[in-house]
């Protein structure tokens, strides 16, 4: 059995068509075809289903293909291993990252590639908690940034980052002879911008709503933070935000912040891992930096309740 042989049969499971993983790893279809019917003879078991065309992997192939990925992922591990043991970190870091993080994610990042110059991070922000969980475990993803409420973190190591709270954002008139915090019963008597239903800052609200018996009925929705913010800006809109979004993204002028209470709305933001052991030098490297970053004592800093 050869590395080779794997990542074409990762390749085909990825692709889904013969010539589509054939052009991914850098070879013709039938040098592709004939290394998977070979590791298929070696193992002695089908792991495609052919006719025409692909038509999916058998259960077998299923199967293996989780052992397919786990042999490269720790393959990568090792090189990644050796090489920084002669020149430092090298190579490239996958992270999946939550919207609601995507502002905040530079607090981890910018450390981490200024203490490993060498190395490429990409960061994919656009993805749900479930889903970076399943890539991660899929090997696709070498770390993730998530909420931990709701999701199976079995076998994966959890690094707290920080706890995202929600605010107000208002224009200086609707808060007139407002104080630094206000209620859910007086914010949806404003005219409101909330988030789409469905995304997980939305459902956070909706729950917090439901323990006093309300629901929010906004006339405008959005999935982006920053209409939100835009539509505060034009100071006839109310939005609620998590507040770790303004560290980067500041208020318009003449909008205030205000605190939600009665209840607060908080969530946890943390860093996923492969739990394995020895495990990646790479994630075991953001990790460390994860913990000496102090994220949550920086967003805390952030200056939010009544300011102008």
């Amino acid at each position: 059995m050869l590395f080779r042989q794997l990542e074409y049969f990762v390749a085909l499971a990825r692709e889904r068509h013969f010539a589509r993983a054939a052009q991914a790893c850098y070879v013709s279809q039938p040098a592709l075809s004939e290394a998977i019917r070979k590791l298929e003879r070696e193992l002695e078991v089908p792991l495609v289903r052919r006719g025409r065309s692909f038509e999916g992997l058998t259960p077998e192939g299923e199967r293996l293909v989780l052992w397919a990925r786990r042999i490269l992922a720790d393959r990568d591990a090792l090189e990644h291993e050796v090489t920084a043991l002669r020149t430092g970190l090298t190579g490239e870091l996958r992270i999946g990252v939550i919207p609601a993080a995507s502002g905040t994610v530079a607090l981890l990042t910018d450390p981490f590639c200024t203490e490993h110059p060498l190395v490429r991070v990409r960061l994919e922000t656009s993805l749900r908690s479930p889903d970076i969980v399943e890539r991660i475990r899929r090997f696709e993803l070498d770390a993730g940034i998530v909420y931990l409420q709701g999701i199976d973190t079995c076998e994966l190591t959890i690094t707290p980052l920080y706890e995202e709270r929600h605010v107000l954002l208002a224009g200086t008139e609707l808060l007139a002879g407002r104080s630094e915090t206000i209620s859910w019963a007086d914010a949806m008597e404003m005219p409101m911008c909330l988030l789409h239903k469905g995304m997980h800052g939305r459902q956070l609200i909706d729950d917090a709503l439901a323990t006093r018996g309300l629901t929010a009925t906004p006339q405008l929705d959005s999935d982006s933070v920053v209409a939100m913010v835009a539509h505060a800006g034009t100071g006839r809109w109310a939005c609620v935000v998590p507040q770790p979004w303004l560290h980067t993204l500041r208020p318009p002028a003449g909008v205030r912040v205000l605190r939600l209470d009665d209840p607060p709305v908080t969530a946890q933001i943390v860093l996923l891992t492969q739990a394995g052991e020895p495990g990646s030098v790479l994630t075991r490297a953001l990790t460390a930096t994860a913990r000496a970053a102090g994220i949550d004592d920086a967003l805390r800093r952030t200056p939010t309740p009544g300011s102008d």
